[in-house]
């Protein structure tokens, strides 16, 4: 039987992934103050696009700077950002993959509290199991606006600098989930209440970066579920995830929610979020990638085998050594 991780995979757009693994978004701490790439940015991209993923997807990168979660976050906030977001984009075309930037707010999950100003869709606490974090204020209908403005400008630089697809990040408990979430999302405007409704700045983002810069493909990560005491279930995330391919999302990343990224203490092996994922995958016309701890030749291949998932993200295994995972499962024995 042949790999079918070296099965090749096209999206609506036409855009064709080589292979089925993915090299996620995770954050490298190694732009400078302002936001911008360095070299060390650059080397780190080069290192793991060895891994010989045909998907390298570029870190959580604010869309601005009230909306960083961290020091030294790569920015996609200004266009003094877009020398070196095309270097990146460049380095890893010339490596024969194709890559993605994932764009984020924070919200109110300011973990660095290094935000000039807290915000969310409600004046709530975004709730965290390892941490307290700070009292954001509701957003007005002006805040929103503005938002979903900073969200299609950095598409926008995303496409400027050669990108092949953008993400927008709705999970981990960030800004976007902030706002799916009934946990954090008690608005009486027309952004809250039913799941619609609490979609609607998601959706009507996506509509319009599809209009701004029509050539990128979309990604979303979403939670497939907030794994929080009256969060986002299943059901509400099988929802939303129609609605998103609907507005024109081609892939979907799925992720955990309001709970963090971290893995459940009491979930063990491979795959913690794949099964988050397998029910939206087939559902739809976008591709869903499955993530979570996953490393071996042989978990990569029978979850794809049994169509859990269309592709699947590698992590940590990679980003401790990408030649050595190339090795060991890239290779086509």
């Amino acid at each position: 039987m042949s790999a079918v991780r070296f099965t090749p995979l096209t999206l609506v757009n036409g855009l064709i992934l080589k292979n089925r693994v993915v090299v996620p978004p995770m954050a490298s701490q190694t732009a400078d103050n302002n936001g911008l790439a360095t070299e060390k940015t650059f080397r780190h991209y080069q290192g793991l696009a060895q891994s010989g993923a045909g998907l390298v997807m570029v870190e959580y990168s604010h869309v601005n700077l009230a909306g960083r979660s961290e020091a030294n976050q790569l920015g996609a906030h200004d266009d003094a950002c877009l020398p070196g977001l095309s270097q990146i984009a460049k380095l890893l075309h010339q490596m024969d993959v194709k890559t993605g930037l994932q764009i984020t707010h924070c919200g109110g999950k300011d973990s660095a509290a290094i935000s000039t100003d807290i915000m969310g869709p409600s004046g709530i606490v975004v709730p965290a199991y390892d941490r307290v974090l700070p009292t954001p204020r509701a957003m007005t209908q002006d805040d929103i606006a503005i938002w979903q403005q900073d969200f299609v400008n950095s598409a926008i630089r995303a496409d400027k600098a050669g990108f092949d697809l953008v993400e927008i990040h709705c999970a981990h408990g960030y800004g976007i989930n902030q706002w799916l979430s009934p946990l954090t999302n008690q608005r009486t405007d027309q952004y809250g209440g039913s799941v619609k409704n609490r979609a609607r700045i998601l959706l009507e983002m996506v509509s319009q970066i599809k209009q701004a810069a029509p050539r990128l493909a979309i990604m979303t990560r979403i939670p497939g579920q907030d794994d929080y005491p009256g969060g986002l279930s299943h059901s509400d995330m099988g929802q939303v995830s129609q609605w998103l391919v609907d507005a024109g999302v081609e892939i979907l990343n799925v992720s955990s929610g309001i709970g963090g990224w971290n893995r459940p203490k009491d979930i063990r092996g491979e795959g913690f979020l794949v099964a988050d994922a397998a029910p939206l995958t087939g559902k739809t016309a976008a591709a869903v990638i499955g993530v979570g701890g996953i490393e071996t030749l042989d978990y990569i291949e029978t979850i794809l085998t049994n169509k859990q998932v269309d592709l699947v993200a590698v992590g940590r295994a990679i980003l401790a050594g990408p030649t050595d995972f190339a090795t060991r499962v890239m290779v086509n024995n």
